[in-house]
């Protein structure tokens, strides 16, 4: 893959600052509705609830549905709704994979099932769920509803293939490039797609929005990939070495195995089926990574969607919402470095 470079912004390194500063005001709004319909009357589903959903995340993804209406110049409030339901349907993701992980941590903080148990955790991301897909009914737009039903479907579908993939070292990196599209990508391009749709916008508006969500997604998760093995735990919000440890497949082992030698695939395929998970291995998995390029080539496909998503928005709106989106995508590439 040849890999178009997103130009390395001048001045200050990229952020999301502006893109919090447009939607601000639409964010309470948002906000208000999470609150309010994450309360029940049974009390440990708004205290696990609010465990996670107070717990630091940027609420990129809502984010995301609120900038594209701004693009669009949509005047009402629809999205409001839609939004707190995006970001219910991902908090529902998060919670079901930490139980599957076993995840201890997450955003810098204890992972709810740590706390609470793996039932509780299940059991109110299917409530969290439910409440979102209530969001979208109230909404009225069967349209809205196909699209994120279908992405709330495929984001399982990714889920389930990924951890098919575990520990299987020999996976293709056209399959794992699938996994990512499905597990991580489809929310962010249905977050950004539905606002075409309250916006009363065509079928060519909804599709761009869908490929700039789509591969800002690829290019985010790309970049965690990277990051699991050259960050530590303060930016990552979780241990540096998880995905090593726990057997996870991703683009840089894959990238790392097809280079390396006998040897060096010997002790791939031993540690992600768990019989080389030491700091001493993990320490010679990040030399391997680093001798065979597969993290700088990793952030170079990352760099490589983030810059198709910037193309994306080619002719859509203008002024800050638009760069408000595009420096979405150079903040999600620069935190690789």
């Amino acid at each position: 893959m040849t890999a178009t470079l997103i130009p390395i912004r001048q001045g200050r390194p990229p952020s999301l600052d502006a893109l919090m500063a447009l939607v601000s005001q639409d964010m309470h709004a948002v906000n208000r509705v999470i609150l309010d319909r994450m309360q029940s009357q049974v009390p440990l589903i708004p205290e696990l609830a609010g465990h996670l959903i107070a717990g630091g995340g940027k609420r990129m993804r809502p984010m995301l549905t609120l900038a594209c209406a701004r693009l669009l110049e949509y005047p009402g409030t629809r999205h409001h709704m839609l939004a707190a339901a995006v970001e219910f349907i991902h908090t529902a993701t998060l919670l079901h994979d930490d139980v599957v992980d076993g995840s201890g941590q997450r955003r810098g903080k204890r992972t709810a099932n740590m706390i609470w148990g793996n039932g509780p955790s299940v059991l109110v991301g299917d409530f969290l769920l439910s409440r979102g897909f209530e969001l979208m009914v109230e909404d009225g737009s069967l349209r809205v509803l196909k699209i994120l039903s279908h992405a709330s479907a495929v984001i399982a579908e990714g889920e389930v293939e990924q951890l098919s993939a575990q520990r299987r070292v020999e996976t293709a990196e056209a399959q794992y490039l699938k996994i990512i599209d499905a597990k991580t990508a489809a929310l962010f391009a249905a977050a950004c797609r539905i606002a075409a749709v309250v916006a009363e916008r065509d079928a060519a508006t909804e599709a761009a929005l869908d490929n700039y969500g789509r591969y800002l997604g690829i290019a985010f998760q790309l970049v965690d990939d990277a990051m699991d093995y050259a960050s530590d735990a303060a930016v990552m919000g979780k241990d540096t070495g998880d995905d090593f440890r726990d057997g996870k497949v991703t683009l840089p082992v894959i990238l790392a195995f097809a280079r390396g030698t006998t040897e060096d695939r010997k002790f791939w395929r031993d540690a992600m089926e768990g019989r080389r998970a030491s700091d001493a291995d993990l320490a010679h998995a990040t030399r391997l990574l680093q001798d065979t390029h597969a993290i700088a080539d990793t952030v170079a496909r990352a760099r490589h969607y983030g810059q198709r998503a910037i193309d994306a928005l080619s002719g859509i709106g203008s002024g800050p919402a638009r760069a408000a989106l595009v420096e979405a995508v150079e903040f999600a590439i620069a935190r690789a470095y």
